[in-house]
């Protein structure tokens, strides 16, 4: 069932008069509700105005977008990093641009839609994508090998551990990874998994990202090596797309405390819920990460009886199953998430 709210979805939700509690979204460390956030991207709203339309390379330019890509760069442990309008955009500027004759794409299973660019389907397993990989590369074809895959698909397939990646001849494959559920949340700092797969040594790495999840900001943003981003930077894709608000940027700049301390209420909340729930195995869910899967329709129907509304959508299209998830943010509050398990508890016996 659709609900429709009149502001941001936050810790609560109001659908008829009545209020709920929501553990749902995206907005993992709750910052687009947090006040303090809010003040610091209202003066760069001043500064830097509503929106930036024009290119990137244009004769007049804004320092801030240079900074914030050092700044993303050295978060994540990436030489180079570009910021686009949105996670989406800069994986298909990816896809698009390694789009020719010299690649040869291979999707992982749950790879989302913002990495496609052809009408293939994903794998079903990882073995059956090792297998058309070392088919490939046996085949002497010139084409490289490139492997589009999310960091984190909340099958617990991929992130922390990435087993399935390691059954891939990896010095050979140029991987492509979506991080957007990772980034701002998960690794040192919030730097995602960029170093983590790094340590795999591919061929190469290119991770895409959505900014909005982690760090709160409408944006998108490339890392990969200081060549490859230098190339991507140069393409008329790049220069004729409007960039991320520098509002936003700025903002994401200037907030570094609030987000090592948001993250550390989040982990605080993630492990008080893992704590309190009598039986997290009926969950998929990831080390550290605050998201928990679970397919039980009747469960979500129960749970918005008791006053508790959670993901459940058909994702990406209506052909899709019915995506249900449990999300836990940095703005609950530990009363809301006793509430949770309380219900939780009597529902899962």
């Amino acid at each position: 069932m659709k609900h429709y709210v009149e502001c941001f979805p936050g810790r609560e939700i109001v659908l008829n008069n009545t209020k709920y509690l929501y553990f749902g979204g995206t907005a993992y460390l709750g910052l687009q509700t947090n006040v303090a956030f809010q003040n610091i991207f209202i003066e760069n709203l001043k500064r830097y105005g509503t929106n930036y339309g024009a290119s990137r390379k244009s004769n007049v330019q804004l320092p801030i977008f240079k900074k914030a890509e050092e700044h993303l760069a050295k978060i994540v442990g990436a030489e180079a990093c570009l910021t686009m309008s949105s996670g989406y955009l800069a994986g298909q500027f990816i896809s698009q641009y390694l789009s020719t004759s010299n690649y040869r794409f291979f999707y992982a299973p749950n790879t989302h839609s913002a990495l496609f660019q052809t009408k293939l389907e994903p794998y079903a397993t990882f073995g059956q994508l090792a297998d058309e990989v070392c088919e490939h590369l046996e085949s002497k074809e010139a084409s490289v090998p490139v492997v589009f895959l999310d960091s984190i698909d909340f099958s617990g397939n991929n992130y922390p551990n990435f087993k399935g990646l390691q059954l891939l001849p990896l010095n050979k494959v140029i991987l492509v990874v979506d991080d957007s559920h990772g980034i701002g949340i998960v690794g040192d700092n919030g730097g995602g998994v960029y170093k983590t797969i790094k340590k795999l040594s591919p061929k190469e790495l290119i991770v895409s990202s959505s900014l909005g999840k982690g760090f709160g900001i409408q944006a998108g943003g490339i890392f990969g090596t200081a060549h490859r981003i230098s190339v991507l930077m140069d393409t008329p894709f790049f220069g004729g797309a409007s960039p991320a608000s520098p509002s936003g940027l700025a903002t994401f700049f200037q907030s570094e405390k609030l987000y090592q301390k948001n993250r550390k209420t989040l982990k605080g909340n993630i492990k008080f819920f893992t704590d309190t729930v009598s039986d997290i195995n009926q969950f998929t869910h990831m080390k550290n990460h605050p998201a928990f899967s679970f397919s039980d329709m009747t469960l979500t129907e129960k749970l918005e009886e008791n006053g508790i509304i959670v993901t459940n959508f058909k994702y990406p299209n209506e052909d899709s199953t019915v995506m249900s998830r449990i999300v836990i943010s940095a703005a609950h509050k530990k009363e809301d998430i006793q509430y949770l398990c309380r219900h939780l508890n009597t529902l899962l016996k």
